[in-house]
């Protein structure tokens, strides 16, 4: 909590995904920026949104449009509307801190790293392979002198953007809300079942997890039941193609509530991705959610599990050690409560509260509290006089504005 007469911080967090759209980065922000404005820092979330703002502390900079990165697909905001829609909440909230996620994505965050009217604080979430940081590390290295601090989530993250950008980076964990998982109510099931959370494409390893249930047989004498959420760009494939196993559910996309529902209910995770994990935050979702967890042996997820300990690990892409795996998860009730028991335990060394505490610490280190105003639009030097112009208040508007709501 904020210390009693401690100037009250005000940050932007800058999200380089539409926040209507579910992804792990995404869900970090906004639990991050929760758990810090419990704890009194005044945090508003910048970001694309292709709806309604998920809260009253979003700020949406407006539509995304979907790029291809990483194998997976993107929904950033990099065309010139969000670009100044960024500059001039930018320049109105004079924000203490600028806090970015994934600072050179294209759209918010590489234009604050740019203009950064404020301290900037900067988290890498990727792993694995860039084409970004390969045909852009010339443009972006003097930005990266912007960066008053650097966080990594992983080891795997930090040696991917090192790579690029040597530097100094803090390995800050993913944090989740554990209370949230804990204290769920789980939804109703009839038998053993899988639950599978993730985007329906090459990377999440679905295929892979669908071909394996042709090797899962009955546990207990009962079929399993496979829960598949959220979808994707192969998902009208991959019904078509396994659309005739009845033991198959096809929940599309889920509340966050309706996930966690059914992350606590299923007796079995199953995270089969096969590669591009940065992080098993999704591990420790289900960890404190007290379910059994069956995946793949990526770096990523290692970070987070121990096979045989807390959790199934198997190769990435071969299915039938993921269907024996799952078997050996549903079948041997002493080993999954093993696995489960050793799970709650790991869970809380990735609390978001723990996490907040130490990025609140970041924060007070970079911030440089001046006298109201000091933020001006005059004190940019890098804009033309027309986007100053631009930015600059509108008297005629706000009194258009107060016409309209009298």
């Amino acid at each position: 909590m904020v210390a009693t007469g401690e100037r009250v911080l005000r940050v932007g967090m800058v999200c380089p995904y539409s926040l209507s759209v579910p992804g792990g980065v995404q869900a970090q922000v906004m639990g991050l920026a929760r758990e810090l404005r419990r704890m009194g820092i005044e945090v508003r979330v910048l970001g694309p949104c292709d709806g309604p703002p998920p809260a009253t502390f979003v700020t949406p900079l407006g539509n995304s449009l979907p790029t291809s990165a990483n194998g997976s697909v993107a929904p950033v905001a990099p065309d010139p509307s969000c670009v100044l829609r960024t500059m001039r909440v930018m320049y109105e909230e004079q924000f203490d801190v600028l806090h970015l996620h994934e600072p050179f994505a294209p759209g918010p965050p590489m234009t604050a790293i740019l203009l950064h009217p404020a301290p900037v604080v900067g988290t890498f979430h990727a792993a694995g392979e860039s084409a970004s940081y390969r045909h852009l590390k010339n443009y972006i290295k003097p930005a990266a002198a912007n960066l008053a601090h650097r966080v990594a989530v992983s080891k795997d993250a930090a040696a991917l953007v090192s790579a690029y950008i040597p530097g100094d980076y803090e390995i800050l964990f993913n944090g989740v809300e554990l209370d949230d998982y804990r204290h769920a109510q789980p939804h109703p099931t009839t038998g053993p079942t899988i639950f599978f959370c993730g985007r329906h494409e090459e990377r999440q390893g679905l295929d892979v997890l669908l071909a394996a249930m042709a090797d899962v047989g009955p546990i207990g004498g009962k079929d399993v039941t496979l829960w598949i959420a959220s979808n994707g760009p192969d998902t009208d494939r991959l019904r078509s193609q396994f659309g005739g196993d009845a033991r198959i559910e096809w929940l599309g996309r889920l509340s966050d509530e309706d996930k966690i529902a059914r992350l606590k209910g299923a007796d079995v995770f199953c995270a089969p991705s096969l590669h591009g994990e940065s992080f098993g935050v999704v591990l420790i979702e289900a960890m404190a959610a007290g379910t059994c967890i069956v995946a793949s042996a990526l770096d990523g997820y290692r970070n987070v599990a121990t096979d045989d300990i807390d959790a199934l690990l198997v190769a990435p892409g071969d299915k039938h050690a993921l269907a024996k795996a799952i078997e050996v998860a549903l079948g041997d009730r002493a080993l999954a409560e093993r696995l489960v028991a050793a799970g709650a335990v790991r869970a809380d060394e990735f609390s978001m509260t723990t996490l907040a505490c130490r990025y609140a610490e970041i924060y007070r280190e970079v911030a440089q509290p001046q006298e109201p105003g000091h933020r001006s639009v005059s004190a940019w030097p890098f804009m033309s006089r027309s986007a100053r112009s631009w930015l600059a208040p509108k008297p005629r508007r706000r009194r258009l504005g107060r016409m309209l709501t009298e």
